[in-house]
């Protein structure tokens, strides 16, 4: 566990925006029960986590991805964070929508994308990885050259490996869900034995066998 990894998990647990609930999970809309609950939108409303995040995305593009010539967020929890490192890094911007307006210009893809221009896509979670692989897919379509994803959180699920795999697509996230839960059990969110429930759950989340334990 680096430290970015590090600090961003403390700063996630820290305002809520990832948190664990092993003994009384969340149910997700697939029905799958899961001990951990995510929304890195709350990130945007603490001013000093935002910007630890948004400095983290601009050095980890600037760092795997030294080539990019824009960033490009995923619709809709990606946009502001790209517009802010992008900000950071005096570098264009623009975000795919999850399907083409149905009037004016008909976009999918919001600002101005040059064909074969270089770039990268910011998202802020990763699951299944589904919904960014399709982001990808709708950029090269339209030209684009992706160099890879930041994502700010993943849960290192192995349908989303596989999928990115398939998808030629590298993806770097400032932490991962192995870092949140050391950290949460670290601080007292969790107790030390949980980790092995919630690593049971990610690794196979149709199981249901780590409830209760």
């Amino acid at each position: 566990m680096n430290d970015i990894q590090k600090q961003t998990a403390r700063d996630l647990l820290s305002i809520g925006a990832v948190f664990f609930r092993p003994d009384e999970p969340f149910t997700w809309a697939s029905g799958i029960k899961s001990p951990v609950y995510c929304d890195n939108r709350l990130i945007l409303s603490a001013p000093d986590v935002r910007t630890r995040v948004e400095s983290a995305i601009a050095e980890t593009v600037r760092r795997e991805y030294p080539e990019a010539e824009a960033l490009m967020g995923t619709s809709t929890a990606g946009i502001a964070h790209a517009a802010i490192a992008a900000q950071m890094m005096g570098l264009p911007m623009g975000y795919v929508r999850a399907s083409a307006k149905d009037h004016g210009r008909n976009n999918q893809i919001e600002g101005r994308l040059e064909k074969g221009q270089k770039v990268v896509v910011v998202e802020d979670l990763i699951s299944t990885g589904g919904s960014v692989i399709e982001v990808v897919n709708v950029l090269r379509e339209n030209g684009a050259e992706v160099l890879g994803i930041v994502s700010i959180f993943t849960y290192g699920m192995q349908k989303g490996l596989d999928r990115l795999a398939e998808a030629n697509v590298k993806n770097v996230s400032l932490t991962n869900f192995d870092a949140i839960a050391e950290v949460a059990a670290d601080e007292n969110y969790i107790r030390r034995e949980d980790i092995a429930r919630l690593i049971a759950f990610r690794n196979n989340p149709s199981d249901e066998s780590w409830i209760g334990k």
